[in-house]
């Protein structure tokens, strides 16, 4: 099922090792997630994530240098009145990038509105990158289909038919000729993009292959590592 949220926890615990990030305010509100209203209208993960903008709200905002500049520019009114802006934006996180030194105002604020505040030295265009490209995934419609899915010449092809029909005889005899396997009789399908689907086989089923007369062939431990594939875009259905 697909999911329509996830937590600021788990949204630092999966990037910790990537991004090296710390958790520096907001701690009193780990479970704090997206808006499900937001997460179903977003167009795109560009919608979900972006440099600090007063226009969109409900996404993660990213504060890189320019950003801390202008929240620290003028005096202490203008200051506090940027700063609280943010809060009627009701991010599910902000994340300071660039190593940049975030306001104590930004700081306090945060503490006060319960808002998840994440510090990283990485470049703010690299954690848009890497976040967006994370809850792509993560909110990507989905769906389970019957069949072989293979990568046949660098193109993702998905070989359909009734049970029995010999699909997976099909593909292994394809796999014998330097094709590789996806995934075999389940095949999870997420579009990743408006006009991207991508193909990935369940973890239950990782590098196995059913042949008829011969039982559950493991693709891997006999072709070897070339011989399989973790995922493809879909680009042939036969």
């Amino acid at each position: 099922m697909k999911p329509t949220s996830i937590s600021a926890e788990r949204l630092f615990e999966e990037h910790r090792e990537a991004l090296r990030w710390e958790w520096i305010a907001g701690h009193g509100h780990p479970e704090r997630r997206f808006d499900e209203a937001a997460v179903r209208d977003a167009q795109s993960a560009a919608d979900l994530v972006g440099y600090l903008n007063y226009i969109h709200p409900y996404r993660v905002q990213i504060v890189g240098r320019r950003e801390v500049a202008y929240l620290s520019q003028e005096g202490a009114d203008v200051q506090d009145r940027r700063i609280s802006r943010i809060v009627t934006l009701e991010p599910p996180v902000l994340i300071v990038a660039d190593d940049a030194v975030p306001p104590a105002r930004l700081i306090a604020m945060c503490d006060r509105a319960e808002i998840p505040l994440f510090h990283t030295a990485e470049s703010a265009g690299h954690v848009i990158d890497l976040v967006r490209g994370y809850l792509s995934q993560l909110f990507a419609n989905r769906t389970t289909r019957h069949g072989v899915f293979m990568d046949i010449l660098g193109l993702g092809v998905l070989l359909t038919g009734e049970s029995g029909l010999g699909k997976s005889e099909l593909g292994l005899e394809l796999i014998s000729r330097g094709h590789g396997l996806v995934a075999d009789d389940a095949v999870d399908f997420f579009r990743i993009a408006q006009t991207a689907i991508e193909g990935r086989c369940p973890e239950l089923l990782l590098n196995l292959l059913e042949v008829r007369g011969i039982g559950l062939l493991d693709i891997k431990a006999i072709f070897g590592e070339t011989a399989v594939r973790r995922k493809m875009r879909l680009k042939l259905i036969v």
